[in-house]
């Protein structure tokens, strides 16, 4: 569990512990004393998470990286362009449409 998560659940517990201590004042006291020594251990415990969650060392931010050229080089781009028009001519010898793969309409 985080410690963040566990302070407060430690606080929320700490509460309900006052709370119920506060109800039982007249009625018992045996109840009284044990239900405080269930709060003090209850505040030791939180003492110590919140003493190890500040000592913990800090994350470091993340490094950005370094920004790449993002793009075609002129050579990869005739590239492209050569391999579209190969495969144009193959699906034009097969008669169907190069992009949508329907068969060509045929003309008179």
């Amino acid at each position: 569990m985080k410690a963040k998560k566990a302070l407060k659940r430690l606080a929320r517990v700490e509460t309900l512990l006052s709370d119920v201590v506060d109800q039982y004042a007249a009625i018992e006291p045996d109840m009284r004393e044990l239900l405080d020594s269930a709060k003090a251990s209850v505040v030791r415990a939180r003492q110590t998470v919140d003493v190890k969650a500040n000592t913990k060392a800090a994350k470091k931010p993340p490094v950005k990286a370094e920004k790449s050229k993002a793009g075609l080089t002129a050579e990869g781009r005739k590239k492209l362009s050569v391999a579209a028009k190969k495969r144009w001519a193959i699906a034009k010898r097969k008669g169907v449409n190069a992009v949508t793969g329907r068969p060509l309409s045929k003309t008179a």
